[in-house]
């Protein structure tokens, strides 16, 4: 069977332990979690965790039960075969010199990142997109020094009809 990354959504209740419980759940049985995004819903007792992790639609299915059976999870929901809309966000610090300062204003206006800071020996960059937009822009950045990446890792959201 093929390996692939899987979006999953988790509703559950925002209690302390509970992301830990999830988390444990998945690298217990030695699947990595790719990417988080955790927070509370429009109903503050209800939290929302996106994850991503790579394996088989078998492996895959298995995790969605184990992770249904835990205390506090209300609902687990699989997004990789449903029309949703995903979207991650990255913060991009760049190291400014005055070999790259053209190149580098050049390729943000480019790419369409918005700059949030633009100091003489630094700049913050803010792109969002979906994964692999956010991976083309850092491997487009990363020849003009990219110092550090924040990445949100995937929210996501079934469409309605």
């Amino acid at each position: 069977m093929e390996k692939r990354e899987n979006v999953i959504s988790i509703l559950v209740n925002n209690k302390p332990d509970v992301l830990a419980r999830v988390a444990g759940t998945l690298g217990g049985k030695g699947y990595n979690i790719e990417s988080l995004c955790v927070d509370v819903t429009v109903n503050p007792d209800v939290s929302k965790i996106i994850l991503t992790t790579i394996g088989t639609k078998a492996t895959i299915q298995k995790i969605e039960a184990q992770l249904a059976r835990l205390i506090d999870v209300i609902k687990v929901e699989n997004l990789t075969d449903v029309e949703t809309v995903k979207r991650e966000l990255a913060l991009i610090r760049m190291t400014l010199t005055a070999d790259n300062k053209n190149e580098l204003i050049r390729k943000i206006n480019q790419l369409n990142c918005k700059i949030l800071t633009f100091n003489s020996d630094h700049c913050v960059l803010e792109f969002r997109g979906s994964k692999a937009e956010v991976d083309k822009v850092l491997e487009t950045l990363k020849p003009l020094g990219i110092d550090d990446v924040a990445r949100t890792g995937i929210a996501a959201l079934e469409r309605k009809n």
